[in-house]
């Protein structure tokens, strides 16, 4: 995965996610939405075969890297708890 950061300003960012997909995007955007301090989360891919996503987000004035930031640790939270339930279940 590569990531580039194609604008920023104060209350926004667009970043491209080089070699993901839909997969990754979607649980992005949907942890992003659910935070009150962003006002829009949203991605475009062109082609899924032949682009790479870019996300958008838009926050009420908060700095967006540290939104971005926030929603990648609860990415990794729910993550870990799966993991730790699937495990749990497997014994």
């Amino acid at each position: 995965m590569e990531l580039k950061i194609i604008s920023k300003e104060d209350d926004e960012i667009q970043l491209e996610i080089k070699g993901e997909s839909h997969t990754l995007l979607n649980m992005l955007k949907s942890v992003l939405l659910d935070d009150e301090r962003v006002e829009i989360a949203t991605y475009d891919m062109k082609h899924v075969t032949i682009s790479d996503p870019v996300i958008l987000v838009k926050t009420d004035g908060t700095d967006p890297i540290i939104i971005v930031r926030d929603a990648a640790s609860k990415l990794i939270a729910q993550c870990d708890e799966f993991l730790t339930v699937f495990n749990r279940s497997l014994k």
